[in-house]
């Protein structure tokens, strides 16, 4: 797991992000394993604590559960959630900006299509 750290956000932030970044990847899937805190804190040499604050807000969003003396799992439907989180956050966010920008430039949905194709 690669991550390029910013200062825009806490580390933990960057680190939940990333984690569900993996899942709608298909890298983790429903009911892995995710890595220890211990593993994940030592490859990226950032503090146990600030790794528990990352799989905290996994586990606040029902995306993660911790099983006693096993770790930490994927719950099944996560990525059936966070697929359908992220589609809203598109067209809620993302998609009027670039369709705004799509008319100032003149394109059609047409023209748009034929220039991805």
């Amino acid at each position: 797991m690669k991550i390029t750290w910013h200062d825009k956000s806490p580390i933990y932030r960057q680190l939940a992000d990333r984690l569900r970044d993996l899942v709608l990847e298909g890298v983790y899937r429903d009911g892995d394993a995710l890595p220890s805190v211990r593993q994940i804190a030592s490859e990226h040499q950032i503090n146990p604590i600030t790794v528990s604050k990352a799989f905290q807000l996994l586990v606040d969003e029902a995306l993660v559960e911790k099983r006693r003396g096993l770790g930490m799992y994927v719950v099944e439907g996560a990525t059936k959630q966070l697929m359908a989180d992220e589609r809203k956050e598109f067209l809620e966010h993302d998609w009027p900006d670039f369709r705004d920008r799509a008319e100032r430039l003149g394109f059609t949905i047409t023209e748009l299509m034929q220039e991805v194709s």
